[in-house]
């Protein structure tokens, strides 16, 4: 299953690729589950993030491995890819692409994931959609607003 979320912020595609901190990460993170942040390298490639994912008294890990990082005169991305993920996810894969925009720049979400079920990948596809809409005002907040 594929998701593709677009968020316009005023700031230049590099700073933004600069911004993608451990306290972004933290402002990212959605209210439910909680995320406890478990280790943050940053967002080269071999680099890892480490979280637990907390729902109640629930517990679950999900490691992901930075790929690929680009910087083009037009575009910059990093790439993770899920290591160890909570189920029913058997597969992620999370493209975040900046492109510069003119006078600012847009903010993509890529992210492709699988459960090995078809009907259980379109069940959580609202879901993750809701989660990463709800970046777009945490980047507005961030990195401005496009006037």
């Amino acid at each position: 299953m594929k998701l593709h979320l677009k968020t316009s912020v005023a700031q230049p595609y590099k700073a933004v690729l600069d911004g993608f901190t451990v306290d972004l990460f933290k402002a990212l993170s959605p209210p439910f589950p909680r995320l406890k942040i478990l280790r943050f390298d940053g967002s080269s490639p071999g680099d890892r993030v480490e979280v637990e994912l907390q729902a109640g008294f629930i517990r679950r890990r999900w490691t992901s491995l930075i790929t690929e990082r680009q910087v083009t005169p037009q575009e910059a991305w990093f790439v993770d890819e899920g290591q160890e993920l909570p189920a029913p996810l058997t597969f992620w894969r999370h493209k975040h692409l900046i492109t510069h925009e003119g006078t600012h720049s847009t903010i993509h979400e890529l992210i492709e994931y699988r459960t090995g079920s078809l009907l259980l990948d379109w069940l959580l596809y609202p879901i993750f959609w809701a989660q990463f809409w709800a970046r777009g005002p945490v980047y507005r907040q961030i990195f401005g607003r496009v006037k």
